[in-house]
């Protein structure tokens, strides 16, 4: 598989371009499967899918003038023969993972099968991350909570840490679990963005430090491009790099 690992969708031309150059042909002459499913925990989480599927949602994504755009619901897959949605995630061109809630997302991609099937999919198919859609792909991932959900049952490690807003300090649980292992890093979206303060700079490098793999923090005008294990950065914005123990590349 090749990914386009994102904070905001394809926020700008630069991330468009990477995402065309993986598909290998123009998005017009591409199919692509809708996933909703990271938004459901979230109040007026239905509204949200809604608007994330009909392009009206402030990352762009769907909106981007697909041949075909179809729903790929993780929720109902358990009860569904695999006879009737395998073909459609093998057939298709790009599977776009839409934002949410990481812990949430992880879990349903297990018990959908659909993180088990991921990795036979034919290399020409494209992973599209969101937010949370991005962050699950990993190996191994991180999210800071107020309240925890139900999924965090089957997470790897909780604590308690502080971090530092612009209105003063505010207590979370952070919550690390597996998630696809379709790359060997982790991903902090938002960086520095008004709307997230718990991902400023500072209190990402307090979260990447509790993670085992090096960790990537993007705002939302960058987007990680990787193709047969090749990571690429692609960015109008900023981000940066943490390894294990070591604050590697700033930019």
């Amino acid at each position: 598989m090749k990914l386009l690992l994102t904070s905001a969708g394809i926020s700008n031309t630069s991330i468009q371009n990477a995402l065309v150059d993986l598909l290998g042909k123009p998005i017009a002459e591409s199919n692509a499967l809708f996933i909703p499913t990271a938004i459901y925990p979230f109040p007026g989480g239905g509204v949200g899918a809604y608007r994330a599927i009909c392009g009206t949602a402030p990352s762009p994504l769907s909106q981007l003038g697909w041949k075909s755009l179809g729903l790929l619901e993780l929720t109902a897959l358990p009860s569904i023969d695999k006879k009737a949605w395998v073909p459609s995630v093998q057939e298709t061109d790009a599977l776009l993972v839409w934002g949410g809630d990481p812990l949430y997302l992880s879990y349903w991609m297990r018990q959908s099968g659909l993180t088990g099937l991921l990795p036979s999919l034919r290399r020409e198919v494209v992973y599209v991350g969101v937010s949370a859609g991005s962050m699950a792909a990993s190996s191994t991932f991180g999210e800071a909570y107020r309240n925890p959900p139900n999924a965090s049952a089957n997470a790897l490690t909780s604590e308690d840490i502080v971090f530092a807003t612009p209105e003063g300090k505010i207590s979370r649980t952070f919550v690390t679990t597996q998630g696809a292992g379709l790359v060997d890093f982790a991903l902090i979206p938002h960086l520095d963005h008004e709307d997230h303060p718990d991902a400023s700079l500072a209190n990402a490098e307090k979260w990447a430090a509790r993670l085992p793999v090096p960790v990537y923090a993007i705002d939302d005008e960058t987007a990680i491009k990787v193709t047969d294990g090749t990571v690429e950065v692609v960015s109008e914005g900023h981000w940066k790099l943490f390894t294990p123990n070591i604050t590697d590349t700033d930019v």
